[in-house]
Protein backbone atom coordinates (compact mmCIF):
# COMPACT_ATOMS: atom_id res chain seq x y z
CA UNK A 1 0.00 0.00 0.00
CA UNK A 2 1.19 3.56 -0.97
CA UNK A 3 2.23 5.64 1.99
CA UNK A 4 -0.07 8.50 2.56
CA UNK A 5 1.32 11.83 2.32
CA UNK A 6 1.27 14.05 5.57
CA UNK A 7 -0.70 16.79 6.68
CA UNK A 8 1.24 20.22 7.24
CA UNK A 9 0.77 23.09 9.27
CA UNK A 10 -3.31 22.65 9.43
CA UNK A 11 -5.46 25.35 10.19
CA UNK A 12 -7.42 24.24 13.52
CA UNK A 13 -10.09 23.09 14.27
CA UNK A 14 -8.71 19.86 11.51
CA UNK A 15 -10.23 16.80 9.91
CA UNK A 16 -8.51 14.73 7.62
CA UNK A 17 -8.93 11.43 6.04
CA UNK A 18 -6.83 8.45 6.98
CA UNK A 19 -6.44 7.10 3.75
CA UNK A 20 -6.66 2.92 3.89
CA UNK A 21 -7.97 3.54 7.41
CA UNK A 22 -6.37 1.84 10.20
CA UNK A 23 -5.02 -1.62 10.53
CA UNK A 24 -2.24 -3.74 12.28
CA UNK A 25 1.33 -2.22 12.61
CA UNK A 26 0.52 1.28 10.69
CA UNK A 27 0.95 4.46 12.78
CA UNK A 28 -0.09 8.31 13.20
CA UNK A 29 2.55 10.76 14.55
CA UNK A 30 0.97 14.18 15.00
CA UNK A 31 4.21 17.15 15.76
CA UNK A 32 3.70 20.53 16.86
CA UNK A 33 3.60 23.00 19.89
CA UNK A 34 1.23 23.12 22.85
CA UNK A 35 0.83 26.76 22.98
CA UNK A 36 1.66 28.59 26.30
CA UNK A 37 -1.94 29.85 27.47
CA UNK A 38 -3.33 26.25 26.22
CA UNK A 39 -6.59 25.32 28.39
CA UNK A 40 -6.72 21.78 26.49
CA UNK A 41 -5.94 20.53 23.14
CA UNK A 42 -7.52 17.10 21.51
CA UNK A 43 -6.72 14.44 19.34
CA UNK A 44 -9.34 12.00 17.71
CA UNK A 45 -9.25 8.82 15.95
CA UNK A 46 -12.73 8.75 14.48
CA UNK A 47 -14.76 6.54 12.40
CA UNK A 48 -16.26 8.97 10.16
CA UNK A 49 -16.94 12.53 9.00
CA UNK A 50 -20.29 13.32 8.95
CA UNK A 51 -22.65 13.95 12.07
CA UNK A 52 -21.55 12.47 15.46
CA UNK A 53 -19.61 9.69 14.53
CA UNK A 54 -18.02 7.18 16.65
CA UNK A 55 -14.45 8.07 18.12
CA UNK A 56 -12.53 5.29 18.56
CA UNK A 57 -9.53 7.23 20.73
CA UNK A 58 -10.46 10.64 22.10
CA UNK A 59 -6.65 12.21 23.59
CA UNK A 60 -7.28 14.85 25.27
CA UNK A 61 -5.33 16.86 27.77
CA UNK A 62 -6.72 20.06 30.25
CA UNK A 63 -4.63 22.02 31.74
CA UNK A 64 -7.57 23.66 33.54
CA UNK A 65 -7.37 22.27 37.08
CA UNK A 66 -4.31 20.99 39.41
CA UNK A 67 -3.05 19.06 38.42
CA UNK A 68 -3.36 18.63 34.71
CA UNK A 69 -4.39 15.59 33.59
CA UNK A 70 -4.57 13.65 30.11
CA UNK A 71 -8.14 12.08 29.72
CA UNK A 72 -8.58 8.98 27.11
CA UNK A 73 -12.14 7.40 25.92
CA UNK A 74 -14.26 6.48 23.38
CA UNK A 75 -17.26 8.15 22.11
CA UNK A 76 -19.75 5.21 20.94
CA UNK A 77 -23.23 5.20 19.57
CA UNK A 78 -22.79 9.30 21.08
CA UNK A 79 -22.35 7.78 24.48
CA UNK A 80 -18.72 8.54 26.64
CA UNK A 81 -17.07 5.33 27.82
CA UNK A 82 -15.07 4.93 30.60
CA UNK A 83 -12.24 8.07 30.99
CA UNK A 84 -8.51 6.57 31.70
CA UNK A 85 -6.95 9.52 33.31
CA UNK A 86 -3.30 10.79 33.35
CA UNK A 87 -1.95 13.02 36.17
CA UNK A 88 -0.39 14.78 35.40
CA UNK A 89 -0.69 15.13 31.73
CA UNK A 90 2.97 14.36 30.15
CA UNK A 91 2.73 17.44 27.97
CA UNK A 92 3.32 21.16 29.69
CA UNK A 93 2.13 24.71 28.39
CA UNK A 94 4.58 25.71 25.94
CA UNK A 95 6.05 22.01 25.34
CA UNK A 96 6.95 21.25 21.81
CA UNK A 97 6.07 17.40 21.31
CA UNK A 98 5.50 14.32 18.97
CA UNK A 99 2.86 12.26 19.89
CA UNK A 100 2.59 8.42 18.21
CA UNK A 101 -0.35 6.16 17.98
CA UNK A 102 0.54 2.95 16.99
CA UNK A 103 -2.08 0.18 16.45
CA UNK A 104 -2.10 -2.91 18.11
CA UNK A 105 -3.84 -6.12 17.67
CA UNK A 106 -5.02 -5.53 21.18
CA UNK A 107 -4.54 -1.72 21.90
CA UNK A 108 -3.20 1.64 20.53
CA UNK A 109 0.76 2.15 22.26
CA UNK A 110 0.84 5.60 22.60
CA UNK A 111 4.37 7.20 22.08
CA UNK A 112 5.39 10.60 23.42
CA UNK A 113 8.74 12.16 22.06
CA UNK A 114 9.97 8.82 21.81
CA UNK A 115 8.90 7.09 24.54
CA UNK A 116 6.20 4.77 25.36
CA UNK A 117 3.83 5.68 28.11
CA UNK A 118 0.86 4.32 27.56
CA UNK A 119 -1.29 1.69 25.86
CA UNK A 120 -5.49 2.13 25.25
CA UNK A 121 -7.47 -1.20 25.02
CA UNK A 122 -9.61 -1.42 21.71
CA UNK A 123 -12.99 -0.71 22.44
CA UNK A 124 -13.95 -0.03 18.71
CA UNK A 125 -12.21 -1.92 16.10
CA UNK A 126 -9.66 -0.14 14.60
CA UNK A 127 -10.62 -1.17 10.84
CA UNK A 128 -13.79 1.34 11.30
CA UNK A 129 -11.03 4.01 12.39
CA UNK A 130 -10.38 6.67 8.82
CA UNK A 131 -10.47 10.00 10.28
CA UNK A 132 -8.25 12.35 12.38
CA UNK A 133 -9.40 15.88 13.87
CA UNK A 134 -7.53 17.93 16.16
CA UNK A 135 -8.44 20.83 17.53
CA UNK A 136 -7.92 23.26 20.47
CA UNK A 137 -4.62 25.14 22.17
CA UNK A 138 -2.06 23.57 20.17
CA UNK A 139 -0.55 24.59 16.87
CA UNK A 140 0.14 21.52 14.28
CA UNK A 141 3.26 20.95 12.43
CA UNK A 142 2.46 17.99 10.23
CA UNK A 143 0.37 14.78 10.83
CA UNK A 144 2.22 11.53 9.53
CA UNK A 145 1.35 8.26 8.42
CA UNK A 146 3.18 5.18 8.32
CA UNK A 147 2.47 1.69 7.01
CA UNK A 148 3.51 -1.53 8.00
CA UNK A 149 4.25 -2.56 4.38
CA UNK A 150 6.38 -1.16 1.61
CA UNK A 151 6.02 1.04 -1.48
CA UNK A 152 7.00 -1.80 -4.04
CA UNK A 153 10.50 0.01 -4.16
CA UNK A 154 11.63 -2.30 -1.28
CA UNK A 155 11.08 -5.07 -3.49
CA UNK A 156 14.24 -4.07 -5.40
CA UNK A 157 17.33 -5.67 -5.02
CA UNK A 158 19.03 -3.35 -2.53
CA UNK A 159 22.67 -3.48 -0.78
CA UNK A 160 25.24 -1.79 1.89
CA UNK A 161 26.89 0.02 -1.13
CA UNK A 162 24.02 -0.03 -3.65
CA UNK A 163 20.80 2.11 -2.08
CA UNK A 164 17.52 2.80 -3.33
CA UNK A 165 15.85 5.94 -3.68
CA UNK A 166 12.19 5.37 -2.12
CA UNK A 167 9.31 7.54 -2.19
CA UNK A 168 8.57 9.58 1.50
CA UNK A 169 5.13 10.13 2.39
CA UNK A 170 5.40 13.89 1.91
CA UNK A 171 4.37 16.70 -0.24
CA UNK A 172 4.83 20.51 -0.40
CA UNK A 173 4.25 22.43 2.58
CA UNK A 174 2.99 24.98 -0.43
CA UNK A 175 1.00 22.48 -1.66
CA UNK A 176 -0.61 21.13 1.21
CA UNK A 177 -1.63 24.29 3.34
CA UNK A 178 -3.25 25.74 0.41
CA UNK A 179 -5.84 23.24 0.50
CA UNK A 180 -7.27 23.61 4.35
CA UNK A 181 -10.05 24.66 5.28
CA UNK A 182 -11.07 25.05 9.22
CA UNK A 183 -13.87 22.71 10.36
CA UNK A 184 -14.05 21.37 7.23
CA UNK A 185 -13.05 17.38 6.34
CA UNK A 186 -10.03 17.25 3.77
CA UNK A 187 -9.96 14.68 0.96
CA UNK A 188 -6.17 13.20 1.17
CA UNK A 189 -4.28 15.02 -1.54
CA UNK A 190 -3.41 14.15 -4.83
CA UNK A 191 -0.67 11.14 -5.18
CA UNK A 192 1.38 11.99 -8.03
CA UNK A 193 4.92 13.34 -8.00
CA UNK A 194 5.13 12.40 -4.77
CA UNK A 195 9.11 13.89 -3.35
CA UNK A 196 10.54 11.35 -1.18
CA UNK A 197 13.75 11.04 0.87
CA UNK A 198 16.63 9.78 -0.57
CA UNK A 199 18.70 7.41 1.18
CA UNK A 200 21.72 7.82 1.37
CA UNK A 201 20.61 10.80 3.59
CA UNK A 202 22.60 13.63 5.16
CA UNK A 203 21.21 16.43 7.33
CA UNK A 204 23.21 19.19 9.48
CA UNK A 205 22.22 19.16 13.15
CA UNK A 206 22.50 23.10 13.74
CA UNK A 207 24.46 23.63 17.26
CA UNK A 208 25.39 20.14 17.16
CA UNK A 209 23.95 17.59 19.74
CA UNK A 210 23.50 18.86 23.48
CA UNK A 211 22.10 16.91 26.44
CA UNK A 212 17.78 16.40 25.77
CA UNK A 213 18.53 16.66 21.93
CA UNK A 214 16.24 13.91 20.31
CA UNK A 215 16.87 12.76 16.82
CA UNK A 216 13.51 10.46 15.41
CA UNK A 217 14.14 8.54 12.22
CA UNK A 218 10.46 6.59 10.90
CA UNK A 219 10.76 4.18 8.36
CA UNK A 220 10.18 0.89 7.02
CA UNK A 221 13.00 -1.94 6.40
CA UNK A 222 13.41 -3.32 3.10
CA UNK A 223 12.28 -6.96 2.58
CA UNK A 224 15.71 -8.15 1.73
CA UNK A 225 17.78 -5.83 4.22
CA UNK A 226 21.00 -7.19 5.21
CA UNK A 227 22.01 -3.89 7.11
CA UNK A 228 21.50 -0.35 7.51
CA UNK A 229 22.88 2.86 9.49
CA UNK A 230 22.53 5.82 11.25
CA UNK A 231 25.62 7.72 11.90
CA UNK A 232 25.61 10.75 14.17
CA UNK A 233 29.02 12.52 12.78
CA UNK A 234 31.65 14.88 13.55
CA UNK A 235 34.18 16.35 10.85
CA UNK A 236 36.72 13.56 11.37
CA UNK A 237 35.27 10.92 13.02
CA UNK A 238 31.67 9.28 14.04
CA UNK A 239 30.00 9.85 17.75
CA UNK A 240 27.83 6.83 17.26
CA UNK A 241 27.60 4.48 14.28
CA UNK A 242 24.08 2.32 14.84
CA UNK A 243 23.92 -0.36 12.71
CA UNK A 244 21.24 -3.41 12.76
CA UNK A 245 22.89 -6.32 10.55
CA UNK A 246 20.01 -8.59 9.68
CA UNK A 247 22.20 -11.40 8.70
CA UNK A 248 23.65 -11.82 12.19
CA UNK A 249 21.16 -10.51 14.03
CA UNK A 250 22.57 -7.89 16.01
CA UNK A 251 22.91 -4.49 16.17
CA UNK A 252 26.29 -3.23 16.20
CA UNK A 253 27.36 -0.07 17.99
CA UNK A 254 30.79 1.71 17.56
CA UNK A 255 32.28 4.92 17.15
CA UNK A 256 35.15 6.16 14.80
CA UNK A 257 37.47 8.22 16.57
CA UNK A 258 41.51 8.92 15.64
CA UNK A 259 40.97 7.41 12.51
CA UNK A 260 40.09 3.97 13.71
CA UNK A 261 37.38 2.07 14.77
CA UNK A 262 36.91 1.23 18.80
CA UNK A 263 35.32 -2.01 20.43
CA UNK A 264 31.91 -3.12 19.10
CA UNK A 265 28.85 -2.95 21.65
CA UNK A 266 26.49 -5.62 19.85
CA UNK A 267 24.37 -7.24 23.40
CA UNK A 268 20.60 -6.03 23.55
CA UNK A 269 19.07 -8.38 20.83
CA UNK A 270 17.34 -7.24 17.54
CA UNK A 271 14.28 -4.89 18.25
CA UNK A 272 14.10 -4.75 14.09
CA UNK A 273 12.26 -6.87 11.60
CA UNK A 274 12.21 -7.33 7.74
CA UNK A 275 9.46 -5.35 5.73
CA UNK A 276 8.52 -3.88 9.69
CA UNK A 277 8.45 -0.11 10.09
CA UNK A 278 9.93 1.30 12.45
CA UNK A 279 10.88 4.32 14.68
CA UNK A 280 14.00 4.99 16.18
CA UNK A 281 14.61 7.62 18.99
CA UNK A 282 18.20 8.53 20.10
CA UNK A 283 18.29 10.34 23.23
CA UNK A 284 21.19 12.32 24.02
CA UNK A 285 22.44 12.33 27.83
CA UNK A 286 25.01 13.26 29.76
CA UNK A 287 26.46 10.34 30.05
CA UNK A 288 25.08 8.21 27.24
CA UNK A 289 23.14 8.05 24.00
CA UNK A 290 19.54 6.04 24.63
CA UNK A 291 17.84 4.62 22.01
CA UNK A 292 14.47 3.67 21.68
CA UNK A 293 12.82 1.53 18.90
CA UNK A 294 9.22 2.03 18.49
CA UNK A 295 8.95 3.59 22.17
CA UNK A 296 11.19 1.13 23.67
CA UNK A 297 14.33 1.69 25.56
CA UNK A 298 16.63 -0.62 23.46
CA UNK A 299 20.24 0.60 24.01
CA UNK A 300 22.63 2.73 25.81
CA UNK A 301 25.76 3.91 24.49
CA UNK A 302 28.00 6.05 26.60
CA UNK A 303 29.91 8.73 24.93
CA UNK A 304 33.23 8.03 24.03
CA UNK A 305 33.97 11.89 22.12
CA UNK A 306 32.45 14.67 24.28
CA UNK A 307 32.37 17.49 22.01
CA UNK A 308 28.76 17.24 21.73
CA UNK A 309 28.44 20.51 19.62
CA UNK A 310 31.48 18.88 17.46
CA UNK A 311 29.02 16.47 16.28
CA UNK A 312 26.65 18.43 13.47
CA UNK A 313 25.68 15.73 11.06
CA UNK A 314 22.90 12.55 10.81
CA UNK A 315 23.60 9.93 8.13
CA UNK A 316 21.31 7.22 7.38
CA UNK A 317 22.55 4.84 5.43
CA UNK A 318 21.44 1.30 3.74
CA UNK A 319 18.27 -1.27 3.47
CA UNK A 320 15.56 0.84 4.57
CA UNK A 321 12.66 3.46 3.37
CA UNK A 322 12.22 6.65 5.39
CA UNK A 323 8.81 8.35 5.70
CA UNK A 324 10.29 11.49 8.37
CA UNK A 325 13.37 12.55 10.08
CA UNK A 326 13.06 14.89 12.89
CA UNK A 327 15.88 16.43 13.97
Amino acid sequence: MACQQPFFNPILPFTGAIQGALYEGKSITVSGRVLPGAQRFHVNLKCGSIGNPDIALHFNIRYEGFPSVLVCNTLQSSNWGSEERVHPAPLTQGANFTLMFLVNKDFYSLILNGSHFMNYLHRLPFSRVNTISVDGGVEILSIAFSNPTGTGRQNQKTSFQRKTRPQRCGASKAHLAASFSPGHFQAPPPYTAQPYIAVPYKNILAGGVYPGKNITVQGTVNYNAERFAVNLRFNSGVALHFNPRFNDNVVVRNSFLNESWGPEEKIGGMPFFRGQPFMLTIICDTQYYRVMVNGAQMFTYNHRHFLFQQIDILEVDGDVSLSSVQI
